[in-house]
């Protein structure tokens, strides 16, 4: 059941990516040109992700297990330091240089052409990399 549930969770999550623009390079550059030709529409991208999740959360905290079964995550880290820092830097220049972030990257290889793949094997290559340097 929980196999199922993430599929389809999976799937909704990339048909909305789809649906939003967010797979699409060029939209994603134009967003984040905010000096240029700026594209506001994917604010409502993000608006109509944080709002439900906002609520998501709240009523998340309130159980005591997961609707499924299995644990909740426990505490997110909350302090600032050198490697979100690094790692926020490295995210921002790599989707800004191809448009893309790991959610919208799966969702266009398909369709996405050699640059989706590209990035894709890129951005494993990376985590890879990064697990390794890493101490």
């Amino acid at each position: 059941m929980r196999f199922l549930i993430s599929a389809l969770s999976g799937a909704l999550f990339g048909l909305g990516l789809i649906l939003s623009g967010m797979t699409d390079t060029l939209k994603v550059q134009g967003f984040l040109n905010l000096f240029g030709a700026w594209d506001p529409s994917l604010m409502f991208v993000m608006v109509g992700a944080i709002v439900p999740m906002f609520f998501a959360w709240r009523i998340s905290a309130l159980r005591e297990d997961a609707i499924f079964g299995g644990g909740k995550p426990g505490p997110m880290k909350t302090n600032i330091d050198k490697k979100l820092l690094l790692g926020g830097a490295f995210f921002g220049i790599g989707w800004g240089l191809s448009g893309f972030c790991p959610g919208p990257a799966l969702a266009s290889v398909s369709f996405g052409g050699i640059g989706g793949v590209t990035f894709l094997v890129a951005m494993i290559v990376g985590m890879w990399g990064w697990s390794r340097f890493q101490t």
